[in-house]
């Protein structure tokens, strides 16, 4: 029996969506705590999914085996470019005495400036730096303890999204079976056709923005190193990192190449390299993202900015890492119900919609 279509007034239509849309937000801010770790643990148990799989039809290993197998290679990548990116740091921290110099130096540079400009002595500006610096020392025990819980937050919330992972991985098959249970078995095809869609496209999206780092990375170590920088590798790295984050990385990374550019060498090669991160990042807009991370959802740069802004005013910095796979999600889901396929299509465009019509002239 075909279910009855209810044709109420669009701005009825539109109060309900935009209530729900209300209580949805309210209900992921209260539930941040559990749900930040889970949604990581799903991203990186699709990412995976080949590895665990692998390990047990390949190397015949328990399902539990393979799961935990597959979180420690997991685990030893990104221990890899983290001593990668710590030893470079330590080899900055051992010229902290040509770092000094080299600071004190332009502030001096920056005092007589300020002298000359506004008419305000050393005197003047240093007493306002110690009265400043005083007022920081007076709040240090309260910033440390701040420091200490973030620090211990933070590696509390990477053992959740590791725990996520391994039981996603173990039980799989038991969500997957529980997910078409839910539905009738009128919709068992199209169920099965979004989950199979959102494990190829989330898993086509994080391996091609790593690959994307890793090629963004390349370029900027040889860029700055033909620049002529002393630390080349590490603002490569840093610049290859930083580009992971969604349009607010790039000028992360602009500012830091810059900071440690102009306190390890010159005026002219801090502002060559700031030049070189923007031609960076522009190839990788227009050539690298589109060729690499393009997969068959294709999200208009409206809707990812706009969800963007509302992933951090929701969950902070990991709302903005996952509101692009939550966005791409939704769009699968959209496009392969019948009543939702407008909103797929807002979240689209109409090039992809283009692209359709002339695949359908081409085989007719």
């Amino acid at each position: 029996m075909p279910a009855k279509k209810i044709n109420a007034p669009f701005y009825e239509r539109l109060a309900l969506v935009l209530i729900g849309l209300i209580a949805l937000s309210y209900l992921v801010i209260l539930g941040k705590e559990l749900l930040d770790p889970l949604l990581f643990g799903f991203l990186f148990a699709v990412l995976l999914l080949p590895v665990c799989n692998f390990f047990e039809r390949k190397c015949k290993l328990p399902r539990s085996a393979a799961s935990f197998l597959s979180i420690i290679v997991f685990v030893g990548v990104i221990g890899g470019i983290l001593y990668l990116v710590g030893s470079q740091i330590s080899s900055l921290a051992n010229d902290w005495p040509m770092l000094k110099t080299q600071v004190t130096q332009s502030l001096t540079s920056i005092q007589d400036w300020i002298e000359l400009t506004f008419h305000i002595n050393a005197n003047k500006q240093l007493n306002y730096v110690h009265e400043t610096t005083q007022k920081i020392m007076e709040s240090g025990t309260a910033v440390l303890g701040t420091t200490f819980g973030a620090v211990s937050s933070l590696l509390l919330f990477y053992i959740f999204i590791l725990i996520f992972t391994f039981f996603i991985l173990f039980y799989r098959t038991l969500l997957f079976r529980f997910i078409m249970w839910v539905f009738d078995k009128e919709y068992s095809k199209t169920v099965f056709d979004i989950v199979e869609n959102i494990q190829s496209i989330l898993r086509q999206y994080i391996l091609g923005l790593l690959l994307e780092m890793i090629v963004v990375a390349f370029i900027a170590c040889t860029a700055f190193w033909l620049i002529g920088i002393k630390y080349a590798v590490l603002l490569g790295i840093i610049v290859g990192l930083f580009n992971i984050i969604p349009y607010i990385g790039i000028f992360t990374a602009l500012l830091l190449s810059c900071i440690i550019t102009f306190a390890t060498g010159t005026i002219p090669h801090t502002v060559t390299v700031g030049i070189a991160v923007v031609v960076i990042h522009a190839v990788d807009a227009n050539f690298l993202l589109p060729v690499i991370v393009g997969s068959k959802v294709r999200l208009n740069a409206l809707i990812t900015f706009i969800g963007i802004i509302v992933g951090e005013m929701i969950w902070g910095l990991s709302g903005m890492f996952l509101s692009i796979p939550m966005i791409a999600i939704m769009k699968i889901i959209f496009d392969r119900v019948e009543t939702l396929k407008p909103w797929g299509y807002i979240l689209g465009g109409d090039y992809e919609y283009k692209e359709k019509a002339q695949e359908e002239m081409k085989t007719e």
